[in-house]
């Protein structure tokens, strides 16, 4: 009997999240959690659950606007040291909105490992923002090459993390943003005091702040002072910014 080949994974954009408009203008891919080593399939539900919950938030906010909203499914739960799996679906992913949608500008919005994959495949053409929450990065000092910054040039940047994450070290991404900062003024990154790798505390504070920040980067929207003013200081101001609480209940100027 001949033996069955194996069939070959590939990235897929899961259904769009949230009311669905007319036309899409925009959109927002969001990138979910994963391992630094591992070949197994992702599991579709706890790793994509903080996303899928900021995915609906930003569909609501942009629905006006003509906004899309999907999970991008990978096809390996790890990164995978240089076969950097998430960041090339990630990549893929972009292709595949404009494929779908056209000429379109899209965000890459990632969580922990997802948040590395949006920051590496910022440099996408289709890219014109990033959003990265607590993203999970290796250590510098012991890495052959820090990670790259130069694909964020032209893109509007912005990384949250909790000041007690244990699992992702926010001093990574302190570092990473500097050195993006000093080739792209763009940006800016917020600290949520005490808080952990999931947000908890401030997970109101955050989606607040990321429907800000994408609805500014995206469509144009003003963005609220304390983003305005992270993006102009500089740093490390402007990568040191606190995350108030209750930010998001008067963010108009």
């Amino acid at each position: 009997m001949a033996q069955q080949a194996t069939p070959v994974r590939r990235a897929r954009l899961g259904r769009a999240l949230g009311p669905e408009g007319t036309a899409v203008s925009g959109v927002v891919l969001l990138l979910p959690g994963g391992d630094e080593v591992s070949g197994r399939r992702p599991s579709p539900l706890p790793p994509a659950a903080p996303v899928r919950a900021l995915g609906r938030r930003l569909a609501r906010a942009g629905r006006d606007e003509g906004l899309a909203t999907h999970v991008v499914h990978y096809r390996h739960r790890g990164w995978n040291g240089a076969e950097a799996h998430l960041a090339r679906d990630a990549d893929w992913a972009a292709a595949e909105a404009v494929r779908r949608y056209g000429d379109v500008p899209v965000c890459l919005a990632g969580v922990g490992m997802g948040g590395r994959a949006a920051l590496r495949a910022g440099g996408h053409e289709a890219v014109g923002c990033v959003l990265a929450i607590a993203p999970w990065l290796p250590d510098e000092d012991t890495t052959a090459e820090p990670e790259p910054v130069k694909q964020l040039v032209g893109r509007q940047v912005l990384i949250v993390h909790g000041t007690h994450d244990r699992r992702s070290d926010p001093e990574r991404s302190f570092r990473l943003a500097s050195r993006a900062k000093k080739a792209n003024r763009a940006v800016c990154r917020f600290e949520a005091h005490s808080d952990g790798h999931g947000l908890r505390h401030y997970r109101d504070e955050v989606v607040a702040l990321a429907e800000d920040f994408v609805m500014g980067a995206l469509f144009g929207r003003p963005f609220s002072r304390p983003v305005e003013d992270a993006l102009a200081a500089p740093p490390p101001l402007g990568l040191r910014m606190p995350l108030a609480a209750g930010f998001g209940k008067s963010l108009r100027r």
